[in-house]
């Protein structure tokens, strides 16, 4: 007798650890708060990559426009300098919202080989194609051909925007402690974790804080709301991807995505986005890429936020910036002049899976679609 019941527990044990086949499965779902997002930069010791050397910053530039004397007669406060560094149009005007009033030096961008990215226009030499301009491209660090990356060669150059400057880690630290531009990215519809060939990405913002411990890193698996209104996530979008060897990439789509930093909140939207990232690792944290075409508007406004606030911090001037993301930009032609309005760009990030809890209202609304 106790022969057969040791059976049968056995067996019942056997069952439950007995994976389903592929009809019964159940889908998965999978969370991701991201931690860190950086703008992908390929970065020599000695800046190999800037042969002209940094960008001078709007304080050099304005100080080489007055004599020592008159330098040395203004007060060294925040007030005068802004007054003076920022307002130094011909009648006055502020170079950051009228970047076109004065004719600063040119923007040093990167003219070496290498850097990172992906060929998001399907073409390796460059030329122009229906929905790009003519551009130079880069070569990938692993031999790549054709790979697209104005952003980087419009900020390569700028230090305060490289990995060991200010302008990206206060950001990073700005969302870090306050929790505010935090990205949620959930994967549905997943059968297996390694691979599957079609799963479904939405991208979300979160509210409240990051979860933290004790060395004020944030800790996986902890839980996130998403930001609504009635019920309504204020961003929803949702794209098509798959999963190769336990690397998510997502098909390319248009995507709105939140970003705080530097005080400056930004609904930025990524032209043809695309996300590549590693969703297998057990320790719950992992990176990733992003890859897509970022408005030139958009980015300029954002430098032209960052100057206000801080105008003798950064190494580089609103009109320089202005002028050669223009002259750069590679993607999305404005029909009416041919002009293209978009920069290919490529971003580096950090993420920890993460439960993310939907409001109920949406959890009530999508029951009763499914009865």
């Amino acid at each position: 007798m106790r022969l057969v019941q040791t059976s049968v527990r056995l067996a019942v044990l056997l069952a439950a650890l007995t994976p389903f086949d592929s009809a019964s499965a159940q889908k998965q779902t999978l969370g991701f708060v991201v931690t860190k997002w950086n703008t992908a930069m390929y970065e020599t010791m000695f800046m190999d990559e800037c042969p002209a050397g940094p960008n001078p910053g709007n304080y050099e530039i304005w100080e080489s426009t007055v004599t020592p004397e008159v330098r040395r007669s203004y007060p060294p406060m925040l007030i005068t300098q802004v007054r003076h560094i920022n307002y130094r149009g011909p009648n006055g005007e502020d170079i950051c919202a009228e970047p076109t009033s004065v004719q600063d030096p040119p923007l040093k961008v990167v003219e070496g080989k290498y850097g990172y990215g992906i060929n998001l226009d399907g073409n390796s030499d460059g030329e122009a194609t229906p929905k790009t301009c003519k551009h130079r491209n880069f070569t990938g660090l692993n031999g790549e051909t054709g790979i697209d990356n104005q952003m980087y060669r419009l900020m390569g150059c700028v230090e305060a925007w490289r990995s060991y400057g200010h302008i990206e880690n206060n950001a990073n630290a700005h969302r870090l402690s306050s929790g505010l531009g935090m990205i949620l990215m959930e994967i549905t519809d997943v059968d297996d974790m390694t691979n599957d060939d079609s799963v479904m990405v939405s991208f979300y913002r979160g509210t409240g804080s990051f979860s933290l411990d004790s060395k004020g890193e944030v800790l996986p698996f902890a839980s996130y709301e998403i930001d609504h209104v009635d019920g309504v996530p204020r961003y929803d979008d949702t794209v098509s991807g798959k999963i190769v060897n336990g690397v998510l990439m997502t098909d390319s789509a248009d995507v709105h995505l939140p970003h705080f930093g530097n005080y400056q909140y930004i609904r930025q939207l990524i032209h043809d986005l695309q996300i590549h990232v590693n969703i297998t690792p057990e320790s719950g944290k992992t990176s990733g890429m992003a890859y897509g075409y970022y408005g030139v508007e958009q980015f300029y406004s954002y430098v032209r936020g960052l100057l206000t606030s801080f105008p003798n911090r950064h190494k580089y001037s609103c009109p320089a910036i202005y002028a050669a993301a223009h002259d750069l930009a590679d993607g999305h032609p404005d029909p009416e002049t041919g002009e293209c309005t978009t920069l290919s760009s490529a971003f580096k990030f950090e993420a920890a899976r993460a439960f993310i809890n939907h409001p109920d209202s949406e959890k009530t609304l999508a029951s009763s679609e499914q009865q």
